[in-house]
């Protein structure tokens, strides 16, 4: 078995060099059809724009071809098997949506707007392909089985993913990769509502948060690219058909539009308040495995489905609702059933949402809104007798009035409407109901409902941070940087570069000359880039960036500072006593996720931030790793738990070691137990689940006393005479 390892692991390496060597020699190519950096990024936004409207027109087909395979089949099967199966079918999907949210693609639950969010703000533009192509299959199975979710959202983040990717690929600098990325969400957006107007705004007042005029140009080409491939594929008429008679035909149904505004800012309340509350007993819930709480939302949808199947004889409660909200635009439901759907609804979606479900919630605003403004449509021909064209009239400017309360995209709100329906004659009363929503919604909860969800999880973004938090200030570089960074020496080629970088997904390098001190930082896409245009005989020492490298014991609110005026969001770290030799590496992420423990923690700590701390935040999405006490607890151990305690272990791996040959994540170490890093020809490496292990590596282990014994068997074969632990 070990044998055969070793061959799949060598093969595996050897498939992943044919592949940057094919990388290489499309960026080749790539360099001379477009030599300079402003050729090359044009071109990128219009493959954007095409890739991306080609990603929403088929997740949106196949979402349509499961909701016909599943629910919409479960719904219209004979009785009583329907019942069963409309119940049964949203909640197997989420258990399976859910399974592979825990132990396949972690960062692909949710909407996506928040990570397209952290990815921009935080991690430079970088979003890995595969969550876009989890978030693809997740949304398709949860979605098209019946989950009270839109599709949108998802669209968002697999196009994002899909612009990252490009980037990446072409070797952009990392600031154009960040520019890119709502490039792909604004063509997402585009594609997903056949609104490019509204995906542009929504872009600027989500995304990026303020008017960047490079963003700005990209994002209204790839838009109207993205749309124009949906109206082809697709059709050209807009999402929803509304007659043309819709107006402000009387002026005083503006008095009731207001109120409508003021209703709207309730439920949009109502419904941010019920999801995150609900989400955070979600995530203390101890009773249910995490991979099966979202098959809970699943079950509670499909109960809501069959209830409004059989007491309001109408369907709405599963998917984005989008054919049952045509009708309440058209005036075709009673108002008892507007009223019933406008609750069911928010229920179901604030289930399937809070209980870690993939799916957006853009259409479900919408479809509550539309329920919401209808009802006040009745009330409109009830009170001033006036003509029932304004149920649906109503209907239309309510899905923009929650929409606003909830999103917190008040020009988006307004254009979207006017987009998907194609009628531009209520715009009085939709800026009016609009914008008293906004307004009240956002004095009660200043904080929008996607960052808010980010903050629930202990992410703040940079933008919203305002003066220097007292963390910033107190804080010191040593106490948030990565102090064990993959180094690279000076004399490498960049080929050899390329080839030893490959393996991690750092985007960037501390290079060190012969005598082990600091030249400057190289980037991958830099390497990659020189690589296709200059060959393999370049020296990464003369590619390094030199700038000022910061000291270990600054503080972070200098580190910002020195990041702002550098254009950078790393920069090398160094001992102020031995100035050249490299201390660590300190990326913004760092940053935020330092402010992000102090704020867990409740201010209890101001000064030193946990040991471990950059391991903690890149290895906590792993299993594994969610079975661990948190680092840095305080909590006394309790009588008996010795054992059980944790410990660091290092031990050699001598060449007849059982481990040696075999990959990271082919270890069957016990629950609880972490490769913190590994020793290996004087650099120190951050274990990733490809890592594979080899004679003489020194590894950092840690866990349980208890458990020692049997990890240095699986590992070492016995125990080892240089092993240590405390």
């Amino acid at each position: 078995m070990r044998t055969f390892m070793r061959r799949a692991y060598a093969l595996l390496g050897s498939w992943h060099s044919w592949w940057n060597q094919i990388g290489v020699s499309a960026l080749r190519w790539i360099l001379r059809l477009a030599p300079s950096e402003r050729q090359r990024v044009f071109a990128l936004t219009i493959l954007t724009g095409v890739l991306c409207g080609l990603a929403a027109v088929a997740f949106h087909l196949t979402i349509r071809a499961a909701e016909g395979l599943l629910i919409d089949r479960a719904l219209g099967a004979s009785a009583p098997t329907w019942m069963l199966w409309t119940i049964l079918l949203p909640t197997l999907g989420g258990v399976i949506s859910g399974a592979l949210l825990y132990y396949v693609v972690p960062d692909a639950r949710g909407s996506g707007i928040p990570q397209v969010k952290v990815a921009y703000a935080v991690k430079g533009g970088r979003m890995p392909f595969s969550v876009a192509l989890g978030k693809f299959a997740l949304g398709v199975i949860q979605i098209g089985s019946g989950a009270s979710l839109g599709r949108e959202g998802p669209t968002v983040q697999i196009c994002a993913g899909i612009a990252s990717l490009l980037g990446r690929i072409t070797a952009l600098p990392r600031q154009r990769q960040r520019q890119l990325l709502p490039v792909g969400a604004a063509a997402g957006i585009a594609a997903a509502f056949n609104a490019p107007i509204a995906a542009v705004t929504f872009t600027i007042e989500e995304v990026v948060g303020d008017l960047d005029q490079t963003v700005l140009t990209g994002a209204i080409v790839a838009a109207a690219i993205a749309a124009a491939i949906e109206r082809i594929v697709l059709g050209e008429h807009p999402i929803f058909t509304i007659p043309s008679a819709y107006g402000l035909h009387h002026l005083v149904s503006l008095l009731l539009y207001a109120v409508l505004g003021v209703a709207g800012a309730v439920v949009a309340l109502l419904f941010t308040e019920s999801l995150l509350g609900l989400r955070r007993r979600f995530q203390q819930l101890r009773l249910v495995p995490a991979w099966v709480r979202p098959g809970i939302g699943g079950l509670v949808t499909g109960v809501l489905a069959v209830v409004a199947l059989i007491w309001l004889k109408t369907a709405g409660v599963t998917g984005g609702g989008y054919d049952t909200l045509a009708l309440a635009l058209t005036g075709q439901l009673a108002v008892k059933v507007m009223l019933a759907l406008c609750i069911m609804k928010l229920v179901a979606t604030v289930f399937c949402y809070s209980s870690g479900g993939a799916g957006g919630i853009f259409a479900p605003a919408l479809f509550i809104g539309g329920m919401l403004g209808g009802a006040f449509g009745f009330a409109d021909v009830a009170l001033f007798h006036h003509d029932p064209s304004e149920i649906g009239a109503f209907a239309l400017v309510g899905m923009g009035t929650v929409f606003a309360g909830i999103i917190r995209a008040p020009i988006t709100s307004v254009l979207i409407i006017f987009e998907m329906t194609g009628g531009y004659s209520l715009i009085l009363p939709l800026m009016i109901a609009n914008m008293t929503a906004y307004v009240l919604a956002r004095h009660v909860r200043p904080t929008p409902i996607y960052e808010a969800l980010l903050e629930q999880d202990g992410v703040q973004l940079p933008h919203r941070q305002g003066p220097p938090p007292h963390a910033l200030e107190q804080v010191r570089v040593d106490e948030a940087m990565t102090r064990t960074p993959v180094t690279l020496p000076s004399d490498l080629t960049v080929a050899a570069a390329v080839a030893r970088s490959a393996p991690y997904e750092f985007s960037s390098f501390p290079v060190l000359d012969a005598t082990g001190q600091l030249v400057g930082l190289v980037s991958e896409a830099r390497l990659r880039r020189t690589l296709a245009e200059r060959g393999d005989g370049v020296l990464i020492g003369d590619l390094a960036d030199r700038r000022t490298p910061l000291f270990a014991d600054q503080r972070l609110v200098e580190a910002v500072v020195a990041m702002d005026q550098s254009e950078s969001r790393q920069l090398a770290v160094v001992e102020r006593e031995a100035t050249g030799r490299l201390a660590g590496i300190l990326a913004l992420s760092d940053i935020v996720r330092t402010q992000a423990r102090i704020a867990r923690a409740g201010g209890r700590s101001r000064g030193a931030a946990p040991a471990f701390s950059e391991v903690q935040e890149t290895l906590a999405d792993q299993p594994v790793f969610r079975r661990l006490r948190k680092f840095g607890s305080t909590a006394d151990p309790q009588e008996g738990d010795a054992e059980r305690a944790l410990h660091y272990h290092m031990v050699t791996l001598a060449p007849d070691a059982p481990a040696v040959g075999q990959a990271v994540r082919a270890l069957d170490l016990p629950p609880g137990v972490l490769l913190i890093t590994i020793e290996r020809d004087h650099q120190t490496l951050i274990p990733q689940g490809g890592t594979v292990l080899g004679a003489g590596d020194v590894v950092t282990i840690l866990a349980p006393a208890a458990e020692m014994a049997a990890i240095q068997r699986q590992i070492v074969g016995a125990w080892s005479d240089g092993a240590t632990s405390h």
